[in-house]
């Protein structure tokens, strides 16, 4: 329709132009001919000064002997063509074109009405586009991609048991009388919960795929608006859109941005917002069971969700969508390889023991990142080196070599470094070391690397007393060798990292024996100490004062024996920030070898250390 508007505008402006450059030649043509009274040219004519001329109607055109062109109108005159002919003069006679005289007269004289009937059009076109835009305000903003690539479950790794808790959605939209002879309901809502980049939107575009439905998608901040009453009428016409494309799976991604608890927060809640989530709820009690849409929502913080939405009825089933295991991480890694050439020395079941905790979109960085990094070396492959050094931006961050460290800063960092693994090294227990240097990435000027063996879902309590060993080991080391007057800013992560492992130890895990196995803190982890939000005191100033006792205790008792051990392996502690200065990154192995006096040949690592370079850690001390 507005491709036929937009045709008929260029036709109108065409003619209306055509007409224009008519009557211009015209009078062009005019212009450069003189202007004779008819006597005058019988005049000429009998003087033998006219050559020839072109006879249209009353209209007489013609040149005279020396070549100037003329124009004149003669009337009806039976003797005039007798007495050219008697002169001598060429005589070329044409009929009387009135067909485009006419057409071109009145579309010329019509102009100017068509001109302002075309501006009145104009004008109210805007002024009617501007009222749908107003009208559409409440339009729901789903988007249907069933005209995208095609997603399956073939795409979808390391989330098998979520996979098989979906199987049943996918059965339901591909046959619903199979549930329906039996009595069975399938669930309305299905809720997605898992940390950030572990796949619950590629899953929810799987089900669709698998179910070969449409597919709508909208985030839940496209419900929220400033005017009062917007939101609910997006979630209204939102499901009429579902269910006129029924079956179909609608997905709404965050949904916490609406679904928050109903009156939470200082002052009380958002009109606008609780007025979109109640809308929510009632149109998801208005589901029949007979119209196939299935509600698929994601979320990662489930806690704030509000409770109505999680009864039974609306989303009565939660898929807990997790960091993937190895195994899980080996199959993610050879779907985002596929397309991606490896080197025959690249083992992806080796990387994905070495990214514990990793995610789907985790895993994907790395894999483009390394894909980057042989792209800009020229390579053909991807190799293992390449993806090491994606392994090591991803956590750490570039390599700043530019930033110039004299030799004080450069010999302080080592002996920092140094500090955190000796102490490492000597704790009850802590997971490995994978590489320690002084070369700055990100924002840190070093830093030592611990790998897990395995992944871990939880921590002993002896673990965390060593790792907050760790975290003081490079405080202590400053003090002992360059004195209380050079100690840098350095350690300030450090510290705080062992102040927040210490804080939750006594407030949220029960690792106090004054304080015992009771919960000082919210969801959050914050200590209900004094004013907070909500304006309730929670504890007493009491155990208000324990609490930072304890915390404080413990760090200190960490202090105390980091700089035992620093003491104790003065040796090992020189020997290692020597050879830090020297090569700048030493791995795991090469630090066992420095401490026991070995020395170490950087020129063509050994193939324990090669492995270990395809593998990951856990976040700098």
């Amino acid at each position: 329709m507005r491709n036929g508007r937009s045709i008929i505008i260029w036709l109108l402006a065409f003619l209306a132009l055509s007409a224009l450059m008519g009557s211009f030649q015209e009078s062009a043509m005019k212009a450069n001919a003189d202007s004779l009274a008819f006597s005058d040219f019988m005049e000429e004519v009998q003087n033998k000064k006219v050559r020839e001329v072109v006879i249209e109607g009353a209209n007489i055109n013609g040149k005279f002997t020396d070549g100037k062109d003329f124009y004149t109108y003669a009337p009806e005159d039976p003797e005039m063509v007798k007495v050219l002919r008697e002169n001598g003069v060429k005589v070329e006679a044409k009929p009387v074109d009135t067909t485009v005289s006419t057409f071109w007269g009145v579309l010329i004289s019509w102009f100017p009405m068509i001109l302002l009937i075309g501006v009145w059009v104009f004008f109210m076109r805007q002024a009617n586009s501007s009222n749908n835009k107003a009208m559409g305000f409440g339009k729901s903003r789903a988007r249907l991609n069933e005209n995208t690539k095609k997603i399956t479950f073939k795409d979808v790794a390391g989330a098998d048991e979520s996979k098989q808790e979906l199987e049943e959605v996918i059965d339901f939209l591909k046959d619903p009388s199979k549930f329906q002879r039996l009595g069975g309901r399938i669930p309305r809502g299905v809720l997605l919960v898992g940390p950030p980049g572990t796949g619950k939107t590629l899953l929810a575009k799987a089900v669709a795929g698998e179910a070969n439905v449409p597919f709508f998608s909208i985030s839940g901040s496209d419900f929220v608006e400033m005017f009062v009453g917007v939101g609910a009428s997006r979630v209204r016409d939102m499901f009429a859109q579902a269910k006129k494309n029924a079956p179909c799976l609608l997905f709404i991604d965050e949904i916490d941005a609406v679904g928050r608890h109903r009156g939470a927060g200082l002052g009380g809640g958002n009109d606008e917002r609780e007025q979109t989530l109640n809308q929510l709820l009632v149109e998801m009690d208005g589901f029949e069971a007979n119209e196939n849409v299935i509600l698929i929502a994601a979320t990662n913080r489930p806690d704030i969700l509000d409770p109505a939405l999680l009864r039974p009825g609306r989303f009565d089933r939660q898929v807990t969508v997790s960091n993937p295991d190895v195994k899980g991480r080996e199959e993610i890694l050879e779907v985002h390889t596929r397309k991606v050439p490896l080197a025959k020395d690249v083992k992806l079941s080796v990387v994905a023991r070495g990214t514990p905790g990793f995610s789907g979109a985790d895993l994907a960085n790395l894999v483009n990142e390394a894909a980057l990094l042989a792209a800009r070396k020229n390579k053909h492959k991807v190799t293992a080196k390449d993806f090491d050094d994606a392994k090591d931006k991803v956590l750490m961050g570039n390599e700043r070599k530019s930033m110039a460290m004299d030799e004080n800063e450069k010999k302080l960092t080592a002996y920092h470094e140094a500090g955190h693994a000796i102490c490492s090294l000597n704790v009850e227990e802590t997971d490995p070391i994978h590489k320690a240097t002084i070369i700055p990435r990100g924002r840190a000027l070093g830093m030592v690397q611990q790998l897990p063996e395995k992944d871990q879902y939880s921590y002993t309590r002896a673990k965390m007393l060593s790792r907050l060993i760790i975290l003081m080991g490079g405080r202590v080391v400053e003090e002992l060798k360059f004195g209380e007057k050079a100690v840098t800013s350095g350690a300030s992560s450090d510290i705080a990292a062992a102040t927040n492992l210490a804080r939750s130890m006594v407030t949220e895990w029960g690792m106090s024996e004054k304080l015992g196995p009771v919960l000082y803190a919210d969801n959050s982890g914050e200590v209900f100490l004094g004013r907070s939000v909500t304006q309730t005191k929670n504890v007493s100033e009491e155990t208000a004062r324990i609490i930072d006792s304890e915390i404080k205790r413990l760090v200190e008792e960490a202090y105390s024996e980091a700089k035992r051990i620093v003491k104790e392996k003065d040796k090992e502690l020189e020997r290692l920030a020597k050879a830090l200065i020297e090569y700048e990154t030493l791995t795991g192995d090469e630090i066992k070898e420095v401490i026991k006096g070995h020395k170490i040949d950087k020129s063509a690592e050994s193939p324990v250390a090669e492995e270990k370079r395809t593998q990951s850690s856990i976040p700098e001390l």
